[in-house]
């Protein structure tokens, strides 16, 4: 049953946690040219011009002096900003900016991300920017096995190589060969886990990417142990010179040695947090998880929900058995531009692509992207897309998270989505980064009502009603009862196919149901 929480609740509730009903407008701001950022490092510049970036959006501008500038970090920030608004770049640029002095390499900057599409795309932002000011970046994502892993992670020990050195200087010692880390939790927890030497007492920033997201789901109680694990140590780091002063090891950080002021009894510096989402939540037992400090919040527009300002949204009102003949009536509409079409679950997202198949001669073309394919599959279907191979790609809202793709005009929810949050991810997957783009939300009358009540949670949330030609749906109507033979063929032939190999199949009359609906 849906959670108030995630059917996303009145626009006009008050949030229970006072530091957030009176956020800093992120809209307030201006953007920025790259050379007029403040105290901007020099070296930073030329990476963010080859990453074609000539100026800082709102929210990267609004990050940097809560950060570097004015703010100093001495709130941990909160960002709920719309989709594509330039929320990575708003937390990597201040993290590298920031760890550019810092003269011993360990693992001082961790961001945690959902899935490994997501955190590999974040790496490459880091990527871009990091290594001038001599940074290392790594990820742990279960791409490559968990030993790769290690090896790209962490130091080789060396006690083997000086055996005269001290055992105790060597354990304390930082191994890591990394200043950031890119991580999902998973792998994340493995190598908290399994790996020796790898550590995170150092460690001064934590990011929370797709916070909703990651609260939402306990990925193996993550957060909790990441934050036990960065708390200070009580394992006694000094040492003592001839005449018995005390002294501390010089791998010593200042979380260690220190205690900040204002905050008894919590170590300096503290663990700094940024968490960000466009649909951030206002859930305080969700939110205390993360043991904010004195929290700041950025947000866009005057509603908790904001569509992107260049996104145009359209409903097309059709009957249930006609939806498969309008939908590539749209998208020939189209003329083969890049698209998105999102379905409710998996197996219509499988249903709708095998019954496109047996179309002849479809002007366009697409693939199907659902975890029922191999990770290798996925990603080479992706790859495909982004490079322009493929025109239409079928999923489900597994894509609708963080991933950009260049040049994606046009966003087509074939199922309705069930809360504004998920309109949001949706549709925000275009008009990023100021770019123009379209969302078509193909809708049952009976849905209708529904639909325009649950957009009203949003700003910017006008919607246009689209129409396409009768005649052109009419025409395909043949083909389509063809169509739909060889499908119910096709599924019942997998269904053989699974129960043989000892998979339980869904009922087939079901997806005959679903493909119509």
């Amino acid at each position: 049953m849906a959670t108030k929480e995630e059917e996303g609740g009145p626009s006009s509730r008050v949030p229970h946690l006072p530091w957030m009903r009176n956020p800093v407008d992120i809209d307030s701001f201006s953007g920025c040219p790259v050379a007029h950022l403040p105290r901007l490092d020099p070296r930073l510049v030329k990476p963010l011009q080859r990453m074609g970036i000539e100026s800082f959006f709102p929210v990267q501008v609004a990050a940097w002096l809560e950060t570097i500038g004015p703010g100093a970090f001495e709130r941990d920030i909160c960002i709920n900003s719309p989709t594509g608004s330039g929320k990575t770049l708003a937390y990597a640029l201040p993290i590298v900016q920031m760890l550019a002095t810092r003269k011993v390499r360990c693992l001082r900057a961790l961001v945690v991300l959902p899935t490994r599409d997501l955190a590999l795309q974040v790496k490459e932002v880091f990527d871009a920017i990091a290594p001038v000011v001599g940074l290392s970046v790594g990820s742990a994502v279960g791409q490559s096995s968990i030993a790769d892993e290690v090896s790209n992670l962490i130091e080789k020990s060396k006690q083997g190589l000086f055996p005269s050195l001290d055992e105790e200087y060597i354990q304390m010692e930082p191994q890591t060969k990394v200043d950031i880390l890119v991580a999902t939790p998973g792998r994340l927890m493995d190598h908290i886990s399994m790996t020796k030497g790898f550590s995170l007492e150092h460690l001064q920033y934590l990011v929370v990417d797709e916070t909703d997201r990651m609260l939402r789901e306990a990925y193996q109680s993550w957060l909790p142990t990441v934050i036990q694990l960065t708390r200070s140590s009580d394992q006694n780091h000094s040492w003592s010179d001839m005449n018995g002063e005390t002294l501390l090891h010089p791998l010593t950080t200042i979380r260690r040695s220190g205690v900040e002021r204002g905050f008894k009894g919590k170590s300096f510096p503290r663990l700094a947090k940024i968490v960000l989402s466009a649909t951030l939540t206002q859930d305080p037992s969700k939110l205390s998880q993360l043991e904010l400090q004195h929290p700041l919040l950025l947000n866009s527009g005057k509603k908790r929900y904001r569509i992107p300002t260049k996104l145009q949204s359209y409903k097309l009102v059709c009957k249930s058995n006609l939806k498969p003949l309008s939908l590539i009536v749209l998208l020939q509409e189209l003329r083969g531009e890049k698209c998105l079409v999102f379905t409710s679950s998996v197996e219509s997202s499988h249903r709708l692509s095998t019954l496109l198949e047996f179309f002849e001669d479809l002007p366009f073309k697409f693939s199907e992207y659902s975890r029922l394919q191999r990770e290798s599959t996925r990603r080479k279907t992706l790859d495909a897309f982004k490079e322009g191979k493929i025109d239409v790609l079928i999923g489900t809202d597994r894509m609708a998270r963080g991933i950009h793709i260049d040049g994606l005009r046009y966003v087509i929810n074939y199922d309705m989505p069930p809360y504004v949050k998920t309109y949001i991810h949706r549709a925000g997957r275009t008009a990023r980064a100021g770019e123009s783009g379209s969302c078509f939300t193909f809708l049952r009358k009976h849905e209708v009502k529904a639909f325009d009540k649950m957009l009203k949670k949003a700003d910017n949330s006008s919607c246009s009603l689209h129409s396409l030609p009768e005649e052109s749906v009419e025409t395909l109507r043949p083909v389509f009862s063809s169509a739909l033979k060889k499908l119910e063929e096709s599924l019942e032939s997998e269904a053989t196919k699974k129960s043989k190999s000892g998979d339980k199949a869904p009922n087939a009359s079901k997806r005959k149901r679903t493909i119509n609906t």
